[in-house]
């Protein structure tokens, strides 16, 4: 097994490079950045003397469990995509992590990130999920991260549903395609509570083959300044955004011309024989309607 140690740094010609007067360990201490990418590494092992330590690269690996990081207190970028990772855990010291990379990995759950308050973008692409699973989020997390995240990929994850979402508030860059997304009002309804969204990408769901899914969305996403790759017109917006006022308006005059309106052509009236005379509102009274008599026969009216 390949363990990512201070041994291994050692060994690493790309890292450690004597200077002079400079001590192994005062190396480490002054260590910011380590890469360690492609090594077949399977585990983390104890980095605890890279105290200072901001940014890990550890992205197409072989490592299956997080651990080994709680002294890694200043750390900020951490680049884990492409390992055989089952679980979001041991993050809760990293409080300082504003970006953080898991696409690639075998995570069903998004959980274990309560802590990490200041964490601006959380990448969780193309998950190597059961067959039949998707992604799913922990409310606790989501919550956690509302004030916070500003980037979020999801893409290609098997998800019909983000409804959860809806309280990552902040979002300002949203990737979510190749997914099975397919109603156009619940997105509607979550884009609404993001007043940030800058960014928005849902190629390949099912939702944009709807007619006018694009004009839809750019009408509910105020700030929203591309769409699936492609950058929206700001008079496209705004001739949109008239157009749904309009229709709404008519919709609106026509439901109170439908409610107020008369019910009928004449009059309403207690009386039942009212109104069935040669004029509206002719008063019929019993007296001049004729009693209706069955037909005789032809012979005994001769």
């Amino acid at each position: 097994m390949v363990r990512l140690t201070i041994d291994l740094i050692a060994k690493s010609r790309n890292h450690f490079k004597k200077k002079r007067g400079l001590s192994f360990p005062d190396y480490l201490k002054t260590l910011t950045h380590l890469h360690f990418f492609s090594k077949s590494i399977e585990a983390i092992g104890d980095l605890s003397m890279c105290r200072n330590l901001t940014v890990l690269y550890l992205y197409d690996n072989q490592i299956t469990h997080i651990c080994n990081l709680g002294f890694a207190s200043n750390l900020t970028h951490l680049y884990l995509q492409n390992n055989n990772i089952t679980h979001i855990e041991n993050l809760s010291n990293l409080q300082r992590l504003s970006k953080l990379y898991l696409g690639g990995n075998m995570i069903a759950v998004v959980e274990g990130l309560e802590t990490l308050c200041e964490l601006k973008e959380l990448h969780l692409e193309s998950q190597r999920l059961a067959p039949g699973g998707k992604l799913l989020f922990d409310p606790m997390t989501l919550l956690s991260l509302a004030e916070s995240l500003c980037v979020l990929n999801i893409n290609n994850n098997n998800i019909d549903d983000i409804c959860d979402l809806t309280v990552l508030k902040e979002l300002q860059k949203f990737s979510a395609a190749d997914n099975r997304l397919h109603n156009v009002e619940e997105l509607e309804d979550v884009f609404s509570h993001w007043p940030q969204l800058l960014d928005m990408d849902l190629g390949g769901n099912p939702v944009c083959k709807k007619p006018k899914c694009r004009d839809r969305l750019i009408t509910v996403c105020k700030s929203l300044e591309v769409l699936n790759g492609r950058e929206i017109k700001e008079l496209n917006r705004q001739f949109l955004i008239n157009w749904k006022a309009s229709k709404e308006a008519k919709k609106e005059k026509n439901n109170k011309h439908l409610i107020g309106g008369p019910l009928s052509s004449y009059p309403l009236t207690n009386d039942f024989w009212r109104g069935s005379g040669s004029t509206p509102g002719h008063v019929c009274s019993h007296a001049n309607v004729q009693r209706w008599k069955p037909h005789q026969p032809l012979r005994a009216q001769k």
